[in-house]
């Protein structure tokens, strides 16, 4: 009797397992889904770091510090410029890092220049985003290309948020437009298929960056195919590196023809669990990162895709000046060079040339 109790309860608990682990694979945030078939978007890791506000409240965040906060004269290297009178601009420690406000005395950034954000959606309704998605197309196994996950008004908001409207935060490129390109689901699954078509179809409809903060654990011979189309035809593909804190490359970022993003921390340390390795080509802020969420919310991320996002940005003001040095063309290969050379050397291993500086990138180009 008591072998039969036991074993009807070791059935039991067996049971249970599995179906924990079932309910886990597929409601991890992590990319742990089956590399060859979906992803998770290369989001946050698994720090609690995320935290929202409305526009009327106050930020509140344990993890930020006075040091990662915007200094009152972080703006003064360009004393032409007033200061955005955007009320979060101070949690925004990024921007002065990367000296995104040198740049803007050459250009905030073009309306014509076109972002293609392949991700969860974007609110377009959001209060700081109103009137910077000009397209919308939908790759996703979902009803609406509106952002109900969260993570792409974030990359949205990074990218292009209106700057000095009284409103939230500014963006790294505020006069740039945003093509809304949905490829995940609304838990922020997608597959490497659809990002591919989304790539190509971004493309054909006027892309000039398209970043892509998604990993994929291994190789897929179309969305290579599709990456390799984009850099032929003049657009730049920024990819984040991934938050599995390993070497080990992810998809598309380890291919040639893309841009692979690295974070860092404040004090220019990699973020924790970033990727890194020879196959990456830049870091970039990916730590506390302060962005807009859906339905006219702020808060805090953390993870590759938020630094992806950052070069994006950058990417999309140095198209408005950059020339065509080389005769082929197209700019991308300008763009790029100008990210990659003008890079602070910082004193990690594995994030390439170092951290994006945008001062140091205009100074190449001129």
């Amino acid at each position: 009797m008591k072998v039969r109790k036991f074993t009807l309860f070791l059935i039991i608990v067996l049971g249970l397992v599995v179906a924990l682990q079932v309910v886990a694979q597929h409601s991890l945030a992590d990319g742990n889904l089956s590399p060859t078939t979906s992803s998770i978007v290369a989001a946050e890791d698994s720090l609690p770091v995320s935290s929202t506000v409305t526009s009327g409240g106050q930020p509140e965040n344990g993890y930020i510090t006075n040091e990662g906060k915007l200094p009152p004269s972080a703006l003064s290297i360009v004393p032409e410029l007033p200061i955005p009178n955007d009320p979060y601009l101070d949690n925004q420690w990024a921007l002065s890092q990367v000296q995104v406000f040198e740049l803007w005395s050459a250009t905030t950034g073009n309306p014509e220049i076109l972002v293609a954000v392949l991700d969860t959606g974007i609110d377009g309704d959001h209060e700081d985003l109103k009137g910077k998605v000009v397209t919308v197309a939908n790759f996703a196994d979902s009803s609406t290309t509106n952002d109900i996950h969260g993570h792409g008004t974030h990359i949205a908001g990074i990218i292009a948020a209106e700057c000095d409207n009284g409103i939230g935060i500014t963006g790294v490129a505020p006069e740039c437009r945003l093509m809304n390109v949905k490829v995940a689901d609304d838990k922020g699954r997608c597959q490497p298929l659809a990002v591919a078509e989304a790539i190509v179809w971004a493309v054909d409809n006027g892309a000039n960056v398209i970043n892509i903060s998604i990993e994929f654990r291994e190789p897929s011979p179309q969305l290579e195919d599709a990456v390799n189309y984009a850099w032929g035809q003049g657009v730049i593909i920024i990819a984040a590196a991934g938050n599995d804190g390993s070497q080990s490359p992810t998809y598309p970022a380890y291919y040639e023809n893309s841009i692979a993003v690295a974070a860092s921390k404040q004090d220019d340390t990699l973020a924790p669990l970033s990727n890194y390795g020879n196959w990456v080509d830049v870091a970039a802020p990916g730590f506390n990162i302060y962005s807009t969420l859906p339905d006219d919310s702020y808060g805090y991320k953390t993870g590759t895709s938020f630094a992806a996002a950052y070069v994006s940005g950058l990417a999309a003001l140095l198209f408005d000046v950059v020339t065509d040095s080389d005769g082929d063309g197209r700019l991308n290969g300008e763009v790029r060079a100008a990210i990659e050379a003008g890079c602070q050397e910082i004193s990690i291993n594995g994030v390439g040339t170092g951290r994006i500086n945008a001062a140091n990138s205009i100074t190449e180009i001129r």
